[in-house]
């Protein structure tokens, strides 16, 4: 059998993106940035939109801040250009006690071999039914909610960064 750039290419990214997860479920958050790009972007509903150093301040806040942690990852699909999975995550948030699974969609581009772009799409409702019991029920679906998760995500990743004095050169 020949081996076409192609397929050559189909079968590096899917392992890509293997690699990541299984990086991912080992906590292992210096692998997990090592599979992206220079310049490389990452958007999801609760942390917005993150690019370069700050995508590995938040897979390391998230590693190492995680518990009982549970990362399976399957669906991976890839291309010469981009690829997709489908991965769950399982844990206890710590903001109340409570167990949590989260389903997620991902989407890729890739560059030179590495990530250059990473989508996790979501329900947000869903997860802060989970997440935050009772509130989340009743009010997890409103904008003041969903944007209070946000801006307690983001200010919860700047002090993070503080702490750990991170940065763009660090």
């Amino acid at each position: 059998m020949v081996r076409t750039l192609a397929g050559s290419a189909l079968e590096s990214n899917a392992e890509l993106i293997r690699s990541f997860y299984s990086a991912f479920q080992r906590r292992d958050h210096e692998a997990m940035f090592a599979c992206y790009a220079p310049g490389a972007t990452f958007r999801d509903p609760v942390f917005g939109d993150l690019a370069g150093w700050k995508i590995a301040a938040m897979w390391r806040m998230l590693c190492e801040r995680a518990t009982d942690l549970d990362v399976r990852a399957s669906g991976i699909a890839a291309g010469p250009e981009g690829g997709t999975a489908r991965w769950d995550a399982t844990y206890t948030f710590a903001g109340t006690g409570r167990r949590v699974h989260n389903v997620i969609d991902a989407s890729f581009t890739f560059f030179d071999g590495r990530i250059s772009t990473h989508i996790d799409s979501f329900d947000l409702y869903r997860w802060s039914r989970q997440a935050l019991g009772l509130k989340g029920v009743l009010l997890g679906w409103t904008p003041m909610v969903q944007n209070a998760i946000r801006t307690q995500a983001s200010s919860g990743l700047e002090a993070f960064i503080r702490k750990k004095g991170l940065g763009p050169a660090k």
